[in-house]
């Protein structure tokens, strides 16, 4: 069994670029509604036009606000 419905997105924030892969895709944290739902935060890699986007992570603020905790306790040194 395939699930053929569409996918639709509306990106309604670009909040910044991180990291850009081997084919220039750039990997993005930005604000998109997903299918007409409520707005999240979102990462992900995207093409230069916003067209096309590989498998990414949307998250709410609070998931978002743990995740930047989590982070911040990381030792990078």
């Amino acid at each position: 069994m395939t699930d053929d419905r569409e996918i639709t997105f509306d990106l309604k924030e670009h909040i910044g670029i991180f990291g850009k892969d081997s084919r220039g895709w750039t990997r993005e944290l930005n604000k998109v509604s997903w299918n007409g739902g409520p707005v999240k935060y979102d990462i992900r890699n995207w093409d230069e036009e916003h067209k096309r986007m590989s498998k990414g992570i949307t998250l709410t603020e609070d998931e978002l606000i743990a995740l930047r905790d989590l982070i911040q306790e990381i030792d990078l040194s």
